[in-house]
């Protein structure tokens, strides 16, 4: 109110009124707060049951779709509560992770009459990851590639001494225009940058003619790298 002090009885009335606005503000950015954590809490729970729930054949070692989606409501959190949220990193198969990621959309693919093909030359590698994170990126990925692409789908694992990359490409170009319009599209490629530059890594889109390519580039694990030759085409993980 000190700020009104030297506004004079003339302008009171203007100052009443800013001041409730500013009040009005705050309490219904209060009750959208409280109304988006309840929404958390409401999804949180369920989705917990689902990831604590064994597996009818056992656990997968690669997280599993209610696990995706409780690290996107810590994402949430994040955003509307500041709540920490820190990579739970550990060495994990890249390979394994990749391959459930395929997996995953295989049906999907198939569905948009697309053709999905992991051709795996990475070796038995390991990084220091947060598997339930990388899961996100290549999720994130594959959609791209699938509902906005042509006709082919590729992935594809390679390494070095250093890193693991893994190439997602495709016959045409993602995202089209109208997409870009729609504020609740056109976010999976800023999720997986911000996924790969946490774990110390890349992400880079390439054009070459007629195609698509992103790959998501991630330091391996201080471990001793297997011999090479473990390859693995895409007869080999067809349904």
């Amino acid at each position: 109110m000190r700020a009104f002090a030297g506004l004079g009885i003339a302008r009171w009335p203007f100052g009443v009124t800013l001041v409730a606005a500013l009040v009005g503000g705050r309490v219904r950015e209060a009750r959208r707060r409280a109304a988006l954590n309840r929404a958390l809490h409401e999804l949180r729970r369920p989705l917990q049951a689902l990831a604590l729930a064994p597996a009818p054949s056992g656990k997968s070692p690669a997280p599993a779709a209610a696990e995706l989606a409780l690290a996107a409501l810590d994402d949430l959190d994040h955003e509307i509560n500041g709540a920490p949220r820190e990579l739970a990193s550990r060495p994990v198969a890249c390979r394994a992770l990749v391959e459930a990621a395929v997996e995953r959309w295989r049906g999907p693919a198939a569905e948009a009459r697309r053709s999905l093909e992991l051709r795996w030359r990475a070796g038995a590698v390991m990084v220091m990851a947060d598997p339930c994170r990388i899961a996100q990126a290549l999720d994130n990925l594959l959609a791209n590639a699938v509902e906005h692409g042509g006709l082919r789908v590729g992935v594809e694992a390679v390494t070095d001494a250093r890193h693991v990359r893994i190439s997602v490409s495709n016959t045409a170009l993602p995202t089209p225009v109208h997409a870009r319009r729609d504020p609740r599209r056109g976010h999976g490629l800023h999720v997986v940058a911000s996924i790969a530059a946490a774990h110390g890594g890349r992400f880079l889109v390439r054009h070459p003619a007629g195609a698509w390519v992103a790959v998501l580039e991630l330091p391996l694990a201080a471990t001793p790298i297997p011999a090479a030759g473990d390859e693995r085409s895409a007869g080999d993980l067809a349904a």
